[in-house]
């Protein structure tokens, strides 16, 4: 039996900015989304040239608030899929604070989330 994974969180890190995009599958388009490109989430950071792991979790704040406020923080019963593994991969192990910091942002603002972790062996940081 497949899951359909209807809402997909996918995440772009660059050394200056960090943006956050809730996915609908079915047709392909931005739900809703988060960046440190925004005027009212740089003016609160102190990120200077670079964006750390305290800039992802204001990211992954705001985008919880986003999605309550679409009526989406639940996924339509089903959640919001994202594969942690997977986005290490492409982030590369240097991000790994920051994704997990949006993940938990996320999780702490209610938003129900489904990790599509593989492997049980994750590179969680230890807080």
């Amino acid at each position: 039996m497949t899951v359909v994974k209807r809402y997909v969180l996918r995440l772009f890190i660059s050394l200056k900015y960090i943006t956050a995009n809730v996915v609908d599958r079915n047709n392909g388009r931005i739900v809703t989304s988060a960046s440190t490109i925004e005027h009212s989430i740089k003016g609160s950071l102190e990120c200077g040239r670079s964006c750390n792991a305290k800039a992802a979790s204001v990211v992954g704040e705001v985008l919880a608030k986003r999605l309550k406020v679409d009526g989406l923080d639940q996924g339509q019963g089903r959640g919001i899929h994202v594969n942690v593994n997977n986005e290490l991969e492409k982030k590369g192990f240097k991000n790994r604070t920051k994704i997990w910091a949006i993940v938990n942002a996320l999780k702490n603002n209610g938003v129900k989330l489904i990790l599509d972790d593989n492997d049980e062996n994750t590179s969680r940081p230890s807080y």
